[in-house]
């Protein structure tokens, strides 16, 4: 082992490092530094660490989802969760007659962590002293492979510096866990595991468990091997839910001794094709694996196939590094390997408990830059919807409407899992939770298939299952609008938009708001895009698509007179109104709360301690109205309000962005994300200002303790499309590429690789001076591309198009 490296924090694009050993800040370093690969993650606890107040260790396998009842403010509920699966990672050591490491029990000299984003790799270097003054160095590495999925694997080397003696090695694999990594779900049930068998065979050990409820068997097999110049000693111990090997190997003075420790994890959830049962299966897996070298090798061979895709340059800077995390947790709860899985989008990555690992609507957030990155991972997530909508159909037939109605929080079934009682940490009440009126849970879904098939042109797809999401959910639109003759409008009643500081009006017994902008507005649109969806087939696919779904003649014209009449609510100055009534709450006095409380991000909390309620106010946690501008286009909106009979001039969304701007706590981590987006050609300073917030919110948890459950994946990702999407100002709408780049002040220019329409490394550079488009040679046909709404070029393959304002360039 090398001395260890003697250097300042680290600030290059490609590391993250922490400097020093700070217990309050431990859980959000292992979020941080969450390692996976879209089939399991790890957070990065350290080795010898257990869950207490520092520390979490945490693993969870994509989909693998167990539900149990708890008794809570006087009734039984049922929560549904993430589940954290047997923890793989125990390994310490001890000098003869000393104690067990652990950082907080001896005088650390030196510690540092880095995670290594370009290789996936997670690395700690230490120097201790112990009581006897023994001074140890260790240098520890560790990967959870994206070359197999089921595969992890942790090396350390630790040197007696000063010492000689017996060196004791300890091994483990704990399956004595539990779902305690969020403190206002504690007084949950959380024990999700009944302990099966456990075994071993020479050094190889492993254990094997059961999902209370799911019954999802869980096996992890280790292989643990000494490197020294002599023999170790191993023997193995058990007991209830925890098996180890213990080895002891003689060290002398200055030497290092390397323990490799490889880990297989497979599950019932498994592909019938991927062999045995889990025991047999993560046994023959890590019998059959390499040494650590080798597997470390595979592993950065795999991530850098999967950084050729994903890289994007936004010229350098520690903005740049925020954007390789962003894209390094991403791809670690979303890869390729996600296609072999039965599994969503969760809200908060593989990374920790936070929302009892649910899907919710953040892949909205999510997809779109994937669908021009990774088009057969997104097809895959599609498919999670796909495989659900049998559940979404019956809870629209419960709730007396047609079609297909997606749930708020959904996780293994696809049925409802929002819970009924929240807790305010604030004021320690549980309290009703309405936010499963979010139905536009939906309208997210349809767009992302939209955006899918604009992004590659698969229309196998959209002929087929996913055509049937998309019908189904505009069916379920078109029937939940109720016609109004006093208006000659159609509403949408009893819902809760994106903004979840309004669920009720106020003093209203029961919850729900009516004609919310962004959900009447975006089930036109969807409604809208069912009809062009339909004109899209030839007629033989339209037929087929129409008897998979039952569609009646009458439904399309339907869908017409809905997407054309929906109603809208404006204020008096032309401003989009939130939802009906919401002109008329009470303003909020910010600059006052402000004083009192500093930091109002969570003011539902703050109000409700004082017996008070944001639904009384003109106050807003993320503002739903301006999501439209995030979606949609000024021309696609112009085009849909004129649809649906109103005036969109072009001060209507400058006005309406003004106007929420100063109504708006950011309580979401998204609603920095959408605020850089809308400001990104009205000002952009604040948009550039809102970005750095966004990039910022989890690395620095601008929340104050929330990144530490886990990252917030929708966020994350927000930053990249903002840079892919927004400030190239790239549009896929009528088979036309359209590019309209809005730089902000701090990217001097931005460079990516796309896939569309099948063309794999479509090359697009943005700058001050345009913006050039290259495709490289193949025999897919041309694509067209424009500046804006200025003429469409055609772009053949080998060649390359410059487009700056005013002329086009092109050349070979």
């Amino acid at each position: 082992m090398h001395a260890l490296p003697e250097r300042p924090l680290s600030t290059k694009s490609w590391h993250v490092v922490y400097q020093g050993f700070e217990p309050a800040e431990e859980r959000l370093r292992e979020a941080l530094c969450t390692l996976g690969n879209g089939y399991f993650a790890t957070r990065g606890a350290a080795p010898e660490a257990s869950a207490g107040v520092v520390h979490y260790p945490g693993t969870y396998v994509a989909g693998c989802y167990d539900r149990l009842p708890s008794r809570i403010a006087g009734r039984t509920v049922v929560n549904e969760d993430l589940v954290n699966v047997p923890n793989w990672l125990p390994l310490t050591f001890r000098a003869q007659n000393g104690d067990w490491f652990a950082p907080e029990r001896f005088d650390l000299l030196d510690y540092r962590q880095e995670l290594d984003l370009r290789q996936g790799l997670l690395s700690r270097w230490l120097r201790f002293r112990d009581a006897a003054g023994r001074v140890t160095e260790v240098a520890q590495h560790r990967l959870v492979s994206m070359d197999d999925p089921h595969l992890a694997a942790l090396q350390t080397t630790i040197r007696a510096v000063n010492w000689s003696g017996a060196l004791e090695i300890r091994s483990g694999l704990d399956a004595r866990v539990s779902n305690r990594g969020v403190a206002r779900y504690r007084g949950l049930a959380s024990k999700h595991l009944t302990v099966g068998s456990t075994g071993a065979d020479g050094d190889l050990i492993w254990s094997d468990v059961m999902t209370e409820t799911s019954a999802v068997r869980i096996a992890l097999a280790c292989r643990t091997v000494v490197r020294a110049s002599e023999p170790a000693r191993g023997e193995t111990h058990a007991q209830p839910g925890w098996i180890a090997r213990h080895l002891t190997v003689a060290v002398g003075r200055d030497e290092a001794v390397t323990v490799e420790k490889i880990v297989a994890l497979h599950t019932s959830r498994d592909r019938a094709g991927d062999g045995p049962a889990p025991v047999a299966a993560a046994r023959r897996a890590v019998a059959r694996a390499s040494d650590f070298a080798r597997l470390r090798e595979r592993h950065r061979l795999a991530w850098a196939r999967l950084w050729r895709r994903a890289h994007l340059d936004i010229g350098g800077g520690p903005a740049q590094r925020t954007i390789n995390l962003h894209l390094f947790h991403l791809l670690q709860t979303v890869s390729p390997h996600t296609v072999g899985v039965d599994a969503g989008v969760p809200a908060r990555g593989l990374h920790g408990e936070a929302y009892r690992g649910h899907v919710f609507w953040d892949e909205l957030f999510v997809l779109p830059f994937l669908s021009l990155r990774f088009p057969e991972v997104v097809r895959a997530l599609l498919s999670y919807r796909v495989r659900r909508l049998p559940a979404a159909r019956r809870a629209a037939r419960e709730a007396g409407h047609t079609g297909a109605m997606y749930p708020w929080q959904s996780g293994s079934d696809g049925r409802e899992e929002t819970q009924v009682l929240h807790l305010n940490p604030r004021s320690g009440r549980w309290l009703p939770d309405n936010s499963r009126l979010q139905r536009h849970v939906g309208l997210a879904i349809a767009y992302n298939i939209w955006q899918y098939y604009q992004a590659t042109g698969d229309l196998d797809f959209l002929a087929s299952e996913g055509g049937e999401v998309f019908l189904e959910i505009a069916r379920f639109w078109a029937s939940a609008a109720t016609f109004d003759p006093s208006t000659d409008r159609y509403d949408i009643r009893g819902v809760m938009g994106p903004d979840e500081y309004h669920d009720a009006y106020p003093g209203a017994a029961t919850p729900g708001l009516d004609n919310n902008a962004y959900t009447n507005v975006m089930a036109a649109w969807t409604l809208w895009r069912a009809l062009d969806l339909l004109d899209l087939l030839p007629p033989r696919r339209q037929k087929e698509l129409c008897e998979r779904v039952a569609l009646t003649e009458d439904e399309p014209a339907r869908f017409e007179d809905v997407s054309r009449r929906l109603r809208v609510i404006f204020h008096h100055d032309g401003v989009i109104s939130q939802f009906e009534g919401y002109e008329n709450l009470a303003e909020f006095n910010w600059e006052g709360y402000r004083s009192r409380y500093g930091d109002i991000r969570r003011l539902d909390r703050v109000l409700e301690a004082e017996g008070d309620s944001t639904n009384r106010y003109k106050a807003s946690k993320q503002a739903d109205v301006l999501m439209l501008f995030y979606l949609l286009s000024a021309d696609e909106l112009r085009a849909l309000f004129a649809r649906l009979g109103y005036r969109f001039d072009r001060e209507t969304i400058p006005k309406t962005v003004a106007y929420y701007l100063t109504r708006t706590s950011h309580g979401s981590t998204l609603s920095a994300v959408v605020h850089a987006w809308v400001l990104a050609r009205s000002d952009r300073l604040a948009s550039w200002r809102f970005f750095l917030e966004a990039l910022d919110s989890d690395l620095h948890d601008v929340q104050g303790g929330t990144t530490a459950e886990g990252i917030h994946l929708g966020a994350m990702a927000g930053t990249l499309d903002l840079a892919q999407r927004c400030y190239t100002g790239l549009e896929l709408r009528g088979d036309v590429m359209r590019l309209a780049p809005a730089l902000p002040p701090g990217v001097p220019g931005l460079a990516m690789e796309l896939r569309y329409r099948r063309h794999v490394g479509l090359r697009l550079r943005a700058g001050p001076d345009g913006v050039r488009v290259g495709l490289p040679p193949s025999a897919r046909p041309p694509i067209e591309v424009a500046l804006g709404d200025g003429p469409v070029s055609t772009l053949p393959p080998g060649h390359t198009l410059w487009l700056r304002p005013g002329r086009t360039d092109g050349r070979a």
